[in-house]
């Protein structure tokens, strides 16, 4: 047993924010109340030992929940396995993860997709993992939804390749909607690129490249959004980058002529919280697909979260190795290790900057996330599954190392106020400081 006393507890499910203790019994949360006393630890106890943490000046929420994330496994284990990407993901507080399907082999296959999940569930967090939308991702043939979804499959997506053809787009939502799964696109065409991972703009002409233009995504935002509303599939679109596409989607919720919900938006926090102008300063290190933009655009998506025209914040943890990262801007790949940063950076942005509640981020970070993809999670509260993360609002602490395989990242050397002391997942400690 386990009593977190004294904290300022966060439940966005019931809006509950006060101070308050949080009562772990076996697996699930016993009681979450106010000084809770001895006769009711007693009455609620499994006979097990009870630890009592202090709490107070911390702040206890549910485990975060990331719908986006790559550990590299199988066929790219040199950057991460699935085994070091729990324990990072551990370390950033969250407690469960959703893996993407451009691995080598692709998660095309009933094998593959057993390989991950039974990895997967030899972590100390909860992996899930979606399965492909095409065979070998190559945008030509549908894979087996009703299969792979039966082996547990909790979504589909190529992500890292964008589904060109607006046919098997279109039989993917039918595809989609006729099995009530989750599509996630990747919103990139590659007509209007000629170098990705850089903003066409100023970053571009630093580079003296061709780079990314915004219209690579606005223009496949607009077709998904069309063919979504056609079928009624549920659709998440990835990693938004551009204020545009915040408009299409925004005007596509409001038009929604279905009972229930089925277009949503995820935001990175280094979509956030960055710029082309990072790109310029860091190199490779900013180096992503979709690119950092410009500072409107990441305005933009700081408003969009606000009026929840963006569901949730998701890291697309990308881990690449050293030497990858080393070659030049046109040749070294995209994206950025995200898992530990991905709290200290969205509060940095979101709470002390832009003043949004702590309610609203674990909203988009917790809770959103758990209810899209029906998971156990994000929620605070008696009986709820005892996935917890507890965070100090003060703790200065310099970003200098990590626990995944990779070290691809921007912020190494950034001193975040705010950070994650431990996490707690089906009532067990997996992380503390």
């Amino acid at each position: 047993m386990i009593l977190l006393k004294g904290g300022r507890v966060i439940n966005p499910d019931n809006d509950l924010d006060e101070i308050a203790d949080v009562l772990i019994v076996g697996d699930r949360i016993a009681l979450v109340r106010q000084n809770i006393g001895k006769d009711e630890i007693d009455e609620a106890g499994d006979g097990s030992e009870l630890e009592t943490i202090d709490c107070r000046g911390k702040t206890v929420g549910p485990g975060l929940v990331d719908i986006h994330v790559h550990f590299r496994d199988p066929g790219f284990t040199y950057k991460e396995d699935i085994f070091t990407g729990a324990e990072a993901a551990a370390a950033g507080g969250f407690t469960s993860v959703i893996m993407m399907a451009n691995t080598k082999p692709a998660i095309d296959n009933e094998e593959t997709l057993r390989y991950v999940l039974e990895k997967g569930a030899q972590t100390k967090i909860h992996v899930y993992s979606c399965a492909n939308v095409t065979y070998g991702l190559k945008g030509e043939k549908l894979t087996d939804f009703e299969g792979l979804k039966k082996l547990g499959a909790i979504g589909f997506t190529d992500d890292g390749i964008p589904l060109k053809d607006e046919e098997i787009a279109l039989k993917a939502m039918q595809e989609a909607a006729k099995s009530d799964s989750v599509l996630s696109f990747h919103e990139e065409d590659p007509k209007y690129i000629t170098n990705n991972g850089v903003n066409r703009g100023r970053a571009s002409e630093y580079y003296n490249i061709g780079g990314s233009d915004r219209q690579a995504e606005i223009s496949m935002v607009a077709r998904d959004l069309k063919l979504s509303e056609q079928t009624g599939a549920k659709i998440n679109i990835q990693h938004i980058s551009a204020k545009e596409t915040l408009e299409l989607i925004r005007e596509a919720k409001k038009n929604n002529k279905y009972p229930y919900q089925h277009v949503f938006a995820e935001a990175t926090p280094h979509h956030i919280a960055l710029t082309e102008e990072d790109v310029i300063k860091h190199g490779t290190l900013a180096k992503m697909n979709p690119p950092l933009r410009t500072e409107e655009d990441r305005q933009a998506i700081i408003e969009a979260i606000k009026d929840d025209t963006i569901d949730f914040i998701a890291t697309d943890h990308a881990p690449h190795s050293a030497e990858e990262k080393a070659k030049p801007i046109t040749e070294a790949p995209s994206g950025i290790i995200g898992l530990e940063t991905s709290f200290p950076i969205i509060y940095e942005k979101l709470v002390e900057e832009n003043k949004f509640s702590l309610l609203k981020v674990f909203c988009k970070m917790s809770l959103n996330p758990a209810r899209l993809y029906n998971i156990s999670a994000g929620k605070l509260a008696k009986n709820e599954i005892a996935d917890v993360v507890i965070i100090d609002e003060n703790m200065s602490k310099k970003y200098e190392k990590t626990l995944s395989k990779s070290s691809n990242s921007p912020f190494f050397g950034h001193i975040f106020k705010a950070g994650i002391v431990m996490t707690i997942c089906s009532g067990k400690i997996i992380y503390r400081i």
